[in-house]
């Protein structure tokens, strides 16, 4: 069965911090690193202007000396609280109240709490007692994409039911001066802190995206390759040298699956712009069909799971026609694929 999802509100956090503040603080912290030079350079390369942090720079939980419980509460806090105004902005732009939402379906990778952010949104926004809950907390970048895919589910099995989708990420308690491979540099000036959240539902609410179908791939032998570590200074993210190939490794996947269907348009995770670009091959398709993946990119960074949901807000502000194939595609650590296929309605 179908479902439809309205257009996405994107809620950024007050702090927007450029890539050459980013490189300034790198340099005069590191600046005896023995590879500060490739640093800096892969820096430049990685397609990102300016990004939104819930704190300032220098505060004790992104570039401070903050200790792990600080970091991961402050965090979650300030999660929540951009989930809140995301969820709010997506409720009413979808013409209704929040006694009108049938399930929450949250995905975040940083912070921790129990309860969690489903239960919180719950009693921030008003929703009824008996809403349906699906939180998941380990999806990272793949969790926009995913959450959809459980409300296409979710919609399925229950066509009347309205299900509200909410990912959030405060990356930048991730910054931290206390890991200094390369890797870990290079996503200081990648990520950083969002909400988005959307409705999906069994019959369409405005004009936009009808899914049609969905998959999941797990990349096999991939386990190391992207995954979060938890240590006494806060949170991290490895990657290893096989990363930044992942995403093009699973194309033959994502093109089997698609059979001789041509795509007219793509939501592209930005994860980088070589990913982008991958992708976007494999589809069929070029740079200026993925402007809005790099233009989010470029503005914003990688926001995680709600990248995606940007991107798709993006994607209704020059939508394609009536009809039009689209895919929206994303990835997460281990190397897992997350993909969703349908048309454009107006």
């Amino acid at each position: 069965m179908p479902a439809h999802v309205t257009a996405p509100q994107v809620t950024l956090p007050a702090h927007k911090v450029t890539t050459d503040e980013i490189l300034d603080d790198i340099q005069s912290r590191h600046r005896d690193h023995p590879r500060l030079g490739v640093i800096l350079r892969a820096i430049g390369n990685c397609g990102v202007t300016t990004r939104h942090f819930a704190r300032p720079l220098q505060s004790p939980t992104v570039a401070g000396d903050a200790g792990v419980h600080e970091r991961t509460q402050t965090a979650f806090d300030d999660a929540v609280t951009m989930a809140t105004d995301a969820a709010t902005r997506a409720i009413t732009a979808a013409g209704l109240q929040p006694s009108d939402i049938d399930a929450v379906i949250t995905s975040h990778a940083t912070g921790y709490s129990v309860p969690n952010l489903d239960v919180h949104l719950i009693a921030a926004l008003g929703l009824p007692p008996t809403t349906r809950r699906l939180p998941m907390t380990t999806l990272a970048c793949a969790g926009g994409v995913h959450s959809v895919i459980r409300a296409h589910d979710y919609v399925t099995a229950r066509p009347g039911d309205r299900v509200l989708v909410v990912a959030t990420e405060c990356l930048s308690t991730s910054y931290n001066h206390a890991d200094t491979s390369i890797p870990s540099m290079i996503y200081k000036a990648l990520f950083a802190d969002s909400a988005a959240a959307t409705i999906v539902t069994g019959t369409p609410l405005q004009p936009g995206l009808r899914i049609d179908d969905t998959l999941e791939y797990w990349l096999p032998n991939s386990l190391d390759r992207y995954a979060g570590r938890l240590d006494h200074t806060g949170m991290h993210f490895d990657s290893t040298r096989q990363a930044p190939a992942s995403a093009a490794q699973t194309m033959p996947t994502l093109r089997t699956w698609l059979g001789n269907d041509l795509v007219d348009w793509a939501v592209i995770h930005p994860g980088g712009p070589s990913i982008i670009r991958d992708v976007a091959s494999a589809l069929g398709l070029d740079d200026v069909d993925a402007h809005h993946s790099y233009a989010s990119l470029a503005e914003n960074g990688n926001l995680g799971g709600a990248s995606v949901l940007d991107i798709l807000a993006r994607t209704h502000t020059t939508p394609p026609h009536n009809g039009a194939l689209g895919v929206a595609a994303a990835f997460g650590p281990g190397f897992t694929l997350s993909a969703l296929r349908g048309v454009w309605q107006d």
